[in-house]
């Protein structure tokens, strides 16, 4: 954790991963992060598979928070979310409009109980839009993106959430900025909405949109991207990504295998030109490929200067060397003895002293100090746990953790 936000609290009512990834980030800046989760628990709590008592989805997705378990339909919740409301100075969600109306944390109610407070609101679909209403996952925002039918032929979706954590990463931005306008003196309310679908689609269409930028009929549509020869590459044993890119790079290359003699050509001299016939120069890539094999390759283009890498499997990231260099998934003091690795924040700052990572909270586990912080006497904690408005964990579940 860098304390670079040491002074900034969020409020988040986060649920599965667009949210509470937007909120771990926050946290692992120093923002003071307390998760709002139902009686039940952030559904992600349940996700297979598990360990330490929670799911590994949820363990990777809310280091660095506290969390208080409420029940917001109760009107005693509901006075435990204003008080949280009125001392955070960001209020993070993803929940559906409607659903956030119904329980109090739209802009308009939270404005009503602090009139400073940035109010970020992570959904599917922008509020301005004929689909606001639709409900939008991972799968649904790939589809509508073009993501998921990017390569031609059968679409299919990327075996990643790409659309929840594009989408937290620009509410992360959103975020950062309206802190740095309220540091230069904004101190009104301000509202921010990251919607899913029009995130990913900005994201897609970066290179993409192509002709479209300077023609009304114009052609979306990269094709270097597109082609599809650019593909990992068979070697003699195995697979590699090799990536000539420039003039220069090609020119080393095709000298390498013999094919010095297309640079001639006055195609490949015209940048433009050599762009519109990459298929014909990764087909040579290609057939090239596998007469060596992948280390020799490896060698190979490192000497030329040539971008390059092995293929690796996701399991080949736990052993993977370079990781080990960096001791990547080191796991800090005090975790439990069930999480074998933690994923860092990826970010390095150098010439700032860091703070040890927390866990992910068990479900409850703030509940009773958070209660306490906001002012609320001994007796009156006891009552809201007594009668399931807030759940904690027992006190001997808690010694016994």
């Amino acid at each position: 954790m860098v304390p670079l936000l040491k002074n900034v609290s969020v409020l988040e009512i986060g649920a599965v991963v667009m949210g509470p990834f937007a909120g771990q980030i926050l946290a692992d800046l120093g923002a003071k992060v307390i998760k709002i989760e139902t009686i039940e628990g952030d559904i992600a709590r349940v996700s297979h598979p598990q360990g330490a008592g929670m799911g590994a989805l949820f363990v990777n997705n809310n280091r660095n928070k506290r969390t208080i378990s409420i029940d917001l339909k109760d009107p005693r919740g509901k006075a435990i979310l204003h008080r949280l409301m009125a001392r955070n100075d960001v209020l993070l969600h993803n929940m559906r409009t409607d659903a956030a109306k119904r329980l109090g944390v739209d802009f308009d109610s939270a404005k009503a109980h602090n009139p400073g407070i940035i109010h970020c609101s992570a959904i599917g679909f922008g509020q301005g839009g004929r689909y606001r209403d639709r409900p939008a996952f991972d799968d649904i925002i790939q589809a509508a993106s073009g993501f998921a039918a990017f390569t031609g032929g059968e679409p299919h979706f990327v075996p990643t959430i790409v659309a929840d954590k594009i989408a937290a990463l620009y509410t992360v931005y959103g975020i950062l900025a309206a802190l740095v306008a309220r540091r230069s003196g904004t101190e009104q309310a301000i509202q921010i909405e990251v919607p899913m679908f029009e995130a990913l689609a900005s994201f897609i269409l970066n290179e993409h949109l192509a002709s479209a930028t300077f023609e009304d009929q114009g052609a979306v549509g990269y094709p270097r991207l597109q082609s599809a020869h650019r593909r990992p590459h068979r070697t003699r044993d195995g697979w590699i990504a090799a990536l000539p890119y420039t003039g220069r790079q090609w020119q080393r290359f095709l000298a390498e295998v013999g094919k010095d003699a297309i640079c001639a050509e006055p195609w490949f001299r015209d940048e433009t030109a050599r762009q519109s016939r990459i298929d014909d120069l990764y087909a040579i890539l290609s057939d090239a490929l596998l007469a060596r094999t992948t280390a020799e390759w490896l060698e190979t283009l490192s000497r030329l200067d040539i971008p390059c890498s092995q293929v690796n499997r996701i399991e080949d990231l736990l052993t993977d060397p370079h990781l080990a260099d960096l001791d990547f998934f080191r796991t800090p003091p005090g975790y439990p003895d069930a999480i074998k690795r933690m994923l860092p924040q990826p970010i390095r700052f150098d010439g700032l002293e860091t703070e040890r990572d927390l866990p992910a909270p068990s479900l409850g586990a703030d509940s009773l100090s958070v209660l306490h912080d906001l002012g609320y006497a001994p007796g009156e904690i006891d009552a809201l746990v007594d009668a399931d408005i807030v759940y904690a964990p027992s006190r001997t579940e808690q010694d016994a953790a």
